[in-house]
């Protein structure tokens, strides 16, 4: 086998286990080294060769979520059209990747000291931009910061992934729920109401 083959074949196994090990952390956050192993289909040997402990794969992960965040923003054209519509777009993008989000959501050490990855301040800053640019245009109301929204944005999306994970919410209704929650909040007061739900029919 070349180096280079060999390479790549370590490339790809390296991100299936990533994958796998996101999609098991998404489900349970508190899964040992050797059910992430498991899950991969690979020894705990195999998996401590690639990731030294816990904080090493979750740092991976962390990495693995941010590069998904910052496709989604391209993927987004957040600079593009009403602000309104960005923000529909942009959740619609970021839903697959919610779960992973949600779990790295509550890894503190991620967030704690001067190791924080310089990626979350990107990723902060091109969605605060969306939110300014929905207050210049008068779509969005100027009392919230647009950190703040930034914020709230995130909150919605961890909170809704959580939701789905436990049945709570139809996987179908993600980005409805979460799209109409945040713009119910943020729309300037005197812009169109969001549409309202057809009303009940009345028993004769």
């Amino acid at each position: 086998m070349s180096h280079m083959r060999y390479c790549r074949l370590m490339a790809v196994d390296r991100e299936h286990v990533l994958r796998s090990a996101a999609a098991l952390l998404t489900r349970k956050s508190t899964a040992t080294m050797d059910e992430v192993a498991k899950t991969a289909g690979i020894s705990r040997a195999t998996l401590h060769r690639q990731f030294a402990g816990r904080d090493a794969l979750v740092r991976a992960l962390e990495a693995l979520g941010i590069a998904e965040c910052e496709a989604a923003l391209a993927a987004a054209r957040t600079d593009e059209g009403p602000a309104t519509d960005a923000v529909r777009r942009l959740v619609a993008e970021i839903e697959p990747h919610a779960g992973l989000l949600a779990f790295l959501y509550t890894e503190n050490q991620l967030f704690e000291g001067e190791e924080q990855n310089e990626g979350w301040t990107r990723i902060d800053e091109s969605v605060s931009a969306l939110f300014r640019r929905g207050q210049s245009s008068g779509e969005f109301r100027i009392d919230l910061t647009p950190a703040w929204l930034t914020e709230a944005l995130f909150g919605l999306l961890a909170s809704a992934a959580w939701a789905v994970a436990e049945g709570r919410v139809a996987p179908k209704d993600f980005t409805h729920m979460t799209v109409e929650l945040l713009l119910g909040g943020v729309r300037r007061p005197g812009e169109p109401a969001l549409p309202e739900a057809p009303a009940a029919r009345k028993e004769s």
